[in-house]
């Protein structure tokens, strides 16, 4: 059943403009040399964080898609009433949440590195970093939207929430970029553990708070 639901979010998320994250990750990574200037070391000094705060942003673009359709729609209720719990929704929506814009930001990563000036171990250790931190990016994400979902407003207020939260993640992420020594890499890899090890029960939670 988790499969049967990871699919229809996929389904849903490809119609709904799933290219978009990627569009707007490297309209980002575009302008960030406008802004600072086309200085080479400048670039590369700040592209790790340039391309962590574009990876942050493109997962939160669809995050009042993620939970509030199938709440209105009362999906929710039909999931319950067939047994599957909370956590396994989440679960599914973390997973199918990634799958629409984690492998194209990892594509994506290789022109927009190119663009910030980033050379080759650089762009690999860029690459490793969003594929250990945008798994917990997705997981944020639809924690968040689980924890908003039926509110007015929800969606400006889900990007207050997830932003500090998704800090020490950043931090950590970004730095690995610049870390040949792999030490942040760890760090960023035991944040997202935490973080994906958390998501599905605190959405969980939202969930059944949301049927009563």
């Amino acid at each position: 059943m988790i499969g049967r639901l990871i699919a229809r979010d996929v389904r849903r998320a490809l119609r709904g403009g799933a290219w978009l994250p990627v569009i707007f990750f490297l309209l980002v990574a575009a302008t960030v040399p406008f802004a600072v200037g086309p200085d080479v070391q400048v670039l590369a000094r700040i592209g790790g964080g340039a391309l962590w705060i574009a990876a942050l942003t493109a997962a939160l673009l669809p995050i009042e898609r993620l939970v509030e359709p199938d709440r209105a729609d009362g999906v929710l209720d039909q999931l319950c009433l067939r047994g599957i719990s909370g956590e396994e929704v989440a679960i599914a929506k973390i997973v199918a949440h990634w799958l629409t814009f984690g492998p194209p930001l990892l594509l994506a990563a290789v022109p927009g590195a190119a663009l910030l000036g980033l050379d080759e171990p650089a762009l690999i250790r860029a690459l490793i970093s969003l594929a250990v931190g945008t798994p917990a990016l997705a997981a944020l994400a639809v924690a968040v939207a689980s924890l908003t979902a039926g509110l007015r407003g929800g969606a400006a207020l889900g990007g207050l929430l997830l932003l500090p939260l998704a800090i020490p993640l950043l931090i950590f992420a970004a730095a690995a970029i610049g870390d040949a020594q792999a030490g942040a890499l760890k760090l960023e890899a035991a944040t997202a553990l935490f973080i994906l090890a958390g998501a599905p029960f605190v959405s969980g939670a939202a969930l059944r708070a949301l049927r009563t």
